[in-house]
């Protein structure tokens, strides 16, 4: 899909909806935060390019975008990716909260009904 120097681009395995996408860097290493800040860069800089690609592709109307650092937050492969997953209208019952449903129990921080 898109590469550069530091990262490539590559479709999901999994994928919890149409155009998720993973940015990998090309030296393994388990967690982000292990990598250089050249490869942060990197990573970053590619994510942006996949955003911009899905959004003249696919036409989303939202993105969600994150990593899973370590086997608490969630994380099972053990290389560093982040994932830039298309969010359309209605392909959930209610978004708001976003990534904060990592927890479901915290995720609710408003008070007005859907």
């Amino acid at each position: 899909m898109a590469t550069n120097e530091l990262a490539v681009a590559i479709p999901d395995a999994f994928p919890v909806g149409p155009g998720h996408t993973l940015v990998v860097p090309r030296r393994h290493v388990t967690e982000f935060f292990d990598l250089t800040g050249d490869e942060q860069t990197a990573v970053w800089r590619l994510v942006a390019i996949v955003r911009a690609n899905l959004q003249e592709t696919r036409k989303p109307d939202g993105f969600n975008v994150g990593l899973n650092a370590g086997a608490a937050a969630g994380q099972t492969v053990p290389h560093a990716h982040v994932h830039v997953i298309p969010r359309y209208t209605g392909d959930s019952r209610d978004p708001r909260g976003g990534v904060r449903h990592v927890i479901p129990a915290k995720a609710r921080y408003w008070k007005d009904e859907p």
